[in-house]
């Protein structure tokens, strides 16, 4: 039986950007900010969706309405997927519903963009793909993590998303859609799930989040910009991967990914001498050691991404008493994984 779709929104549009997963923390920052990049988003989630939002509710694990989506919203020429199952759900979902969510539900968004001759699809997947190749043993050099890295899952979210890249890959050999693969590093506001890093700061998480921009980081503003430069790529690049992660301020060599796996301050003192008095000043503290450093250099590069949110940036705003991340960040704030 057809189904109606109604979108929640006021003012009738056409819209040329899908954007599934749109309650989420990254899809709520793209439907907020597309237009200002001259782009109509249309959203859809598990979720109703928030006041203003133009967005359809409903799962991507539904083929059914995926394909009633692109029938009576035509004008869509864009697909951005980032709806899926996240680390945090790992403890309370089964391995059959991230296999369900993060991989049919990709397959059914791939295949219903190729049937309806989508320009360009990017797929939001993550640096937790690199699993086992980020170096936890104490002491271990720290990991260069780029698109050339050997990615190891360790969990079942790694893994789905892993092969959900796979899936973008073969859909493009198969049909030539344009479809670029953003490996984003962690961008949530949210504790750290690893109590061992909690303890370290002293409950601080701010200390913690700041720290992170030297090397697995990423502020949600920049992520946008990101996925708008992804979406204006697509059609030369045709499919890449890209890490997106704030730029470490420090190129790789042995010498150094050893001082940082070992004993990072006195590296990082050495290399950042000014922002490290700063974050003294304030009495907050740098990482013991970088278990890995995320590269993004290929995505600025390749996409013309310019991230402005780094670790120099944030030291400064926080010796100045103002917030250390984007306005976009605390606009879109904590968000319940559902």
């Amino acid at each position: 039986m057809a189904r109606t779709l109604r979108a929640s929104c006021k003012q009738l549009v056409r819209p040329d950007v899908l954007v599934t997963g749109s309650g989420g923390h990254l899809g709520h920052a793209l439907m907020l900010e597309l237009p200002k990049h001259g782009f109509q988003p249309l959203g859809l989630d598990r979720l109703p969706p928030e006041n203003g939002i133009l967005s359809l509710t409903g799962s991507v694990v539904d083929r059914g309405l995926l394909s009633q989506v692109f029938k009576e919203y035509t004008s869509i020429r864009y697909v951005i997927h980032s709806a899926a199952l996240h680390k945090p759900h790992v403890p309370t979902h089964s391995k059959q519903a991230f296999i369900d969510t993060n991989l049919t539900g990709t397959l059914n968004v791939l295949e219903e963009a190729v049937k309806h001759s989508v320009e360009a699809f990017v797929f939001a997947s993550t640096t937790n793909t690199f699993g086992s190749a980020v170096a936890y043993a104490a002491g271990a050099p720290s990991a260069w993590l780029n698109e050339e890295t050997a990615c190891k899952p360790n969990n079942i979210y790694g893994a789905t998303k892993l092969a959900a890249e796979d899936l973008c890959q073969v859909v493009h050999m198969e049909s030539g859609m344009p479809t670029l693969v953003l490996k984003t590093a962690r961008f949530f506001p949210g504790e750290d799930d690893d109590l061992s890093w909690r303890k370290e700061y002293n409950g601080i998480s701010e200390n913690l989040k700041v720290n992170e921009l030297l090397y697995r980081r990423v502020d949600i503003a920049d992520v946008v910009t990101a996925y708008v430069q992804a979406l204006k790529k697509a059609k030369v690049v045709g499919f890449s991967k890209y890490v997106i992660s704030a730029p470490p301020p420090f190129q790789p060599s042995g010498r150094l990914l050893t001082q940082l796996g070992h004993d990072a301050a006195p590296a990082l003192a050495e290399l950042l001498p000014e922002y490290v008095e700063l974050l003294r000043t304030v009495g907050w503290k740098l990482p013991a050691r970088l278990d890995r450093v995320c590269d993004s250099s290929k995505a600025m590069r390749e996409l013309d991404w310019r991230p402005v949110h780094t670790f120099q940036r944030a030291v400064l705003a926080v010796s100045q008493g103002r917030g250390w991340n984007s306005e976009l960040a605390r606009k879109v704030g904590e968000r319940q994984y559902h």
